[in-house]
């Protein structure tokens, strides 16, 4: 039933995750870690948003910018392999901890200031890289920084999705690699779980690209910041 549940919760966070460029593993993360250890939330996550960034390419490929991909990517990289070495240097129960109070930070940051942007630079982009990539490989959330950096440059649904979509690979291999390396593994009923999680992803990807023109961003923003204003308090509160 484990298997089930995840693969439902895949559809809905590829859905959101898609439609808004961020929130596959924002969604999944909080969840995931409730009943697994850290490092095995932030390695399952990690495989299936990968695959969910394939998906955001393939149904949206017209729409990358390679030159922001570059300005955003790099940095990405760079601090990804850092936040994800410091995974296994900061007790587990301290990661959630902090989790927890990002997630209601971050969540009540977007209820005070839902049309937040920033001014848009390649300095701005190269500092959102870099703190999204450092997020990414701590938390495994990364994306709404993501999101919110690229917010700044008004892009067309279709780039701003794709774009989302190729520096997440850049960064998601970086820390899937690093995760490995460091000796993470998954249970072998979580590995044969990807025979349904993957399609799952591409699932959620096709859904959202159906209604992408149809939904506003903003909207979603507001409902995943209450959902993970609520997860963060239940993080916060683990002993």
């Amino acid at each position: 039933m484990e298997i089930i549940y995840i693969a439902l919760l895949t559809i809905i966070a590829a859905s959101v995750g898609t439609l808004t460029g961020f929130g596959t593993s924002t969604i999944m993360v909080p969840i995931l870690s409730l009943f697994l250890p850290l490092p095995q939330t932030l390695l399952l996550a990690g495989v299936i948003h990968y695959f969910g960034d394939i998906w955001k390419i393939v149904f949206f490929r017209e729409g990358i910018r390679w030159k922001l991909l570059l300005f955003f990517g790099i940095p990405g990289i760079i601090f990804t392999f850092i936040g994800a070495r410091l995974v296994f240097s900061i007790p587990e129960i301290l990661l959630s901890r902090i989790l927890g109070g990002f997630l209601i930070a971050y969540s009540s940051f977007l209820f005070l200031k839902p049309g937040f942007k920033f001014r848009q630079s390649a300095k701005i982009a190269a500092l959102g890289g870099g703190l999204y990539g450092f997020f990414a490989g701590i938390f495994g959330v990364g994306g709404a920084i993501r999101g919110a950096f690229l917010s700044a440059f008004d892009l067309p649904k279709a780039v701003y999705i794709a774009t989302a979509g190729a520096i997440a690979i850049a960064v998601d291999s970086t820390r899937l690699i690093t995760y490995f390396l460091s000796g993470i593994k998954l249970d072998k009923i979580f590995l044969l779980g990807f025979l349904l999680f993957i399609p799952a992803s591409f699932l959620g990807a096709f859904i959202a690209k159906k209604i992408s023109l149809k939904i506003p961003q903003n909207k979603f923003r507001l409902v995943v910041a209450a959902f993970l204003f609520l997860v963060g308090i239940r993080l916060l509160l683990i002993n």
